[in-house]
């Protein structure tokens, strides 16, 4: 059973569905936090239905300025705000019939498990940490600069200074738009990306494949593990690709585990890449089955 949510989050609302189970279940509950350029039809629906069916309420939303949430200017990835949404999505979920506010977890996938952990660090209403192909984007992001991280942000300053001069704001693809514009060179985690997100697999009319430039100076300044290994108390349970690619998310993972003071478990899905760990019910199902084991166990 899904309901559909509108969150309240200052001067906009976020939009979310309530993934409830069909019959009476334990009065715990998840908040997804999805990967980036995701809405939440794609890759938090796809988890989130899972764990209903296995008795455990879960919330998906869109991020501010992204999808069917409020906000301006749109397509803006900030990860700080991006936290910031858990944390909203948590004053809406604990006061929701069925949920005990001293039960509840996040589910961060890729990016969003970054974002799961820097809000759990702090958000202490979150009672336990679930995370799958988690990745730092912020290191991410600080590798994809050949000049270096500090050289482009000297170029996002002078862009910013242009667009302010001519009040066009630009903005960048997350992903080449189609296999041939990724071209015969494309890596596998880049061809699967855009299987997934551009095609009618998983492709969804919200997700705009658009980022708003300016937010990248953020995302170059943004470590998604600072002050794990003193903040961050909850239990964490780790699911990792075991093909590892070029998405860097197998190390995020394994050195998220290693910095986390309450790890309980690592599970590697042998054979899976990082995108297949977003649909492909042969990776996703054993992936649902461990984290409801974690879920049930620590809320």
């Amino acid at each position: 059973m899904i309901e559909h949510l509108t969150i309240p989050r200052g001067p906009y609302e976020l939009a979310a569905d309530l993934h409830r189970p069909d019959d009476a279940a334990p009065p715990r509950a998840v908040v997804l936090s999805t990967p980036g350029s995701s809405v939440k039809e794609q890759i938090g629906a796809n988890y989130a239905s899972r764990l209903a069916a296995r008795g455990i309420t879960a919330l998906t939303f869109d991020p501010s300025h992204q999808g069917q949430s409020g906000g301006e200017p749109r397509d803006l990835e900030d990860p700080y705000r991006r936290g910031e949404d858990i944390s909203y999505a948590i004053d809406a979920l604990s006061t929701r019939d069925g949920v005990d506010p001293e039960r509840i977890g996040v589910l961060g996938i890729c990016a969003g498990g970054g974002y799961a952990v820097h809000t759990a660090r702090t958000d202490h209403r979150i009672k336990a940490v679930g995370t799958v192909v988690p990745g730092n984007i912020g290191t991410a992001f600080r590798g994809f600069q050949p000049d270096g991280p500090a050289a482009a942000l000297g170029e996002l300053a002078a862009a910013r200074t242009e667009e302010n001069r001519t009040g066009a704001l630009t903005r960048s693809n997350w992903l080449p738009d189609t296999l041939d514009e990724a071209g015969e060179l494309a890596d596998v985690d880049t061809i699967q990306a855009i299987t997934y997100y551009r095609t009618e697999r998983g492709g969804h009319e919200s997700s705009t494949n658009r980022r708003l430039s300016r937010g990248d100076s953020l995302l170059l300044g943004y470590d998604a593990f600072h002050l794990v290994e003193e903040l961050l108390t909850q239990p964490l349970q780790v699911v990792v690709a075991g093909r590892r690619g070029s998405t860097g998310s197998y190390e995020d993972g394994v050195r998220l585990w290693e910095l986390a003071p309450n790890p309980v478990d690592l599970m590697v899905i042998d054979g899976a890449g990082h995108y297949e760990l977003y649909d492909e019910p042969r990776y996703v199902d054993p992936a649902v089955e461990r984290l409801t084991e974690f879920f049930s166990t620590h809320l």
